[in-house]
């Protein structure tokens, strides 16, 4: 599939394909979070016909609002689970491996004090299971005076040494991007703003959905053999048409964003709350500081935006006033803030930290829905989707068909060799594929970075023309990560953005207008400080 799959026009085309009453999908996906897109990706690898509807954009639920960790979970090992952190620091090395500048190594810092909890020899324990799975060795601890150098602003009081080890970082919502357009590439097609309303029966058995435009307003009828629900912290909703049992828990994780110089990190710190005892993160993203993240029950769940309190607002500071006060971090100093709401499976644990983190597959009927699990190990959750699916699929291919989940992009060119070592591993990690295109599209001057982030002019205005962008927000906050580096939201570049849109989605003023001020009411109550 050419790399045009999403430009201007092809959402058209896509909608017609839906109305042919010849069509037939194997799969529909409801869910264009990483579930949905893995699912996606793993089912048109193998020849599946595949349709992916996600009602709102791309990755815009918990996909865009995670922790942006790429991790085996030494949490469960702590708990016996030697399985699940097996097959997740298995998942994360092959990220890290096919996705270079995408999903990258970092470093994690664990400072141990006097009387805390883990200790030195507990926690080095852990990581030497950690280590085996990755078949390399991460770990490494440091004496007291050795550790204070690796984090000067660090709190010294009854500190006697730390640990050193590694997981992974990301950009969650590009790597949705990048899955999905693996899945296009295989010939899904993929659509945003359109959502599964209702399921089609034939008597007791799903036989297809009735979707809508949420633009158009328009329905269709669109039958398949399959209809998988991943729409994570909603699954119950859908799945609310073919039975009353509610097995998702919503929990909500806030995190706050504020300049690398204000609290200067070179690596993950896990800073131990003094209220509650929970592990918080400290870490670097993007050229910014993220502190994160709560863990609280998000009383009910509909179709708007999650947003942070003012009592996790004080929380996240308190952590980190207590971790580093040498940093005198105030709310002044907050860029913006997210919280991201994790579909939890619930056990009826008391609070939701103590809730297991897998995921589950249900199959009623026709519908199978899947929820629950980690960002790291999507493509595991992916292939158990599917394997529960299969009795459905008329035509379930056999066969190995490969665990490489991106397809290897090497550019010769000429303006990508021109380019400093490190911005070639983002744009190739970020891009992939379409690498090349987006040097095409380039303006002069548009290799440059954005002032206060790591982003590119030209990545603004390739997302623009070629990534199913319908709103400003979609832009600012999913496609490139503007709104949460940058201060306001990023509106101190408001006009060039303007020209970007006016050129590649052809807004003109009024239509830029409107959207401003939807993307502002939405940033102000969602990103911002919570009042």
């Amino acid at each position: 599939m050419s790399h045009t799959a999403w430009a201007p026009g092809q959402r058209e085309h896509q909608l017609e394909q839906l109305t042919s009453a010849a069509q037939h999908w194997d799969v529909i996906v409801a869910g264009g979070g990483i579930t949905g897109a893995g699912i996606a990706r793993e089912a048109a690898r193998r020849g599946l016909k595949v349709l992916l509807l996600e009602r709102q954009d791309f990755a815009w639920g918990t996909s865009s609002r995670s922790s942006k960790m790429v991790h085996g979970g030494l949490r469960y090992i702590a708990a016996g689970d030697v399985k699940t952190t097996m097959h997740s620091v298995q998942e994360r090395e092959r990220l890290m491996t096919e996705a270079p500048g995408l999903v990258d190594q970092m470093g994690y810092l664990m400072a141990h004090y006097k009387g805390g909890f883990p200790g030195p020899f507990v926690f080095n324990t852990l990581l030497r299971i950690y280590d085996f799975f990755a078949g390399k060795r991460y770990r490494h601890y440091f004496k007291r005076d050795d550790f204070e150098f690796l984090s000067p602003l660090l709190n010294e009081n009854a500190l006697i040494g730390g640990t050193q080890f590694a997981d992974a970082v990301t950009d969650d919502a590009r790597l949705v991007v990048r899955v999905l357009r693996e899945a296009q590439k295989d010939g899904a097609v993929v659509l945003n703003y359109v959502g599964v309303k209702q399921l089609l029966k034939d008597g007791e058995q799903v036989v297809g959905a009735r979707v809508e435009d949420v633009l158009s307003g328009e329905g269709y009828d669109v039958k398949a053999d399959v209809v998988i629900n991943a729409t994570g912290a909603w699954a119950d909703e859908l799945r609310g048409q073919m039975t009353d049992e509610k097995k998702i828990r919503p929990a909500r994780g806030s995190h706050i964003v504020v300049p690398a110089w204000r609290l200067p990190v070179a690596q993950s710190f896990t800073a131990m709350h003094p209220d509650d005892k929970r592990p918080i993160f400290i870490f670097p993203w993007e050229g910014r500081t993220v502190i994160g993240t709560t863990d609280l029950d998000n009383n009910g769940i509909d179709n708007s935006e999650a947003s942070m309190t003012r009592v996790e607002l004080d929380y996240l500071l308190k952590v980190a006033l207590y971790q580093f006060p040498k940093a005198d971090l105030t709310e002044k100093d907050i860029i913006s803030s997210w919280a991201g709401v994790r579909p939890l499976v619930s056990s009826g644990a008391l609070n939701p930290s103590k809730e297991k983190r897998d995921h589950s597959v249900w199959n009623d009927k026709g519908l199978v829905s899947v929820s629950g699990g980690k960002l790291t190990t999507f493509r595991l959750i992916a292939l158990d989707a599917l394997e529960a699916a299969r009795k459905y699929i008329k035509r379930f291919p056999a066969g190995e068909f490969g665990a490489q989940i991106f397809t290897p992009s090497v550019s010769s060119h000429k303006k990508y060799l021109a380019l400093p070592g490190y911005v070639q591993k983002r744009l190739s990690g970020h891009f992939g594929m379409d690498l090349d295109a987006l040097l095409d599209l380039a303006k002069d001057g548009e290799l440059d970075v954005i002032p206060g982030s790591r982003t590119l002019w030209a990545e603004l205005r390739w997302s623009a023309a070629n990534e199913s962008v319908i709103h400003l927000d979609d832009l600012l906050l999913r496609r490139t990560r503007l709104g949460l580096l940058l201060e306001q939201g990023g509106l101190g570049f408001i006009e060039k953005i303007r020209a970007v849109c006016a050129e590649e989605l052809g807004w003109n003023d009024a239509q830029f207008q409107q959207e401003l001020e939807r993307y502002q009411a939405i940033w102000n109550k969602y990103y911002s400080i919570p009042k």
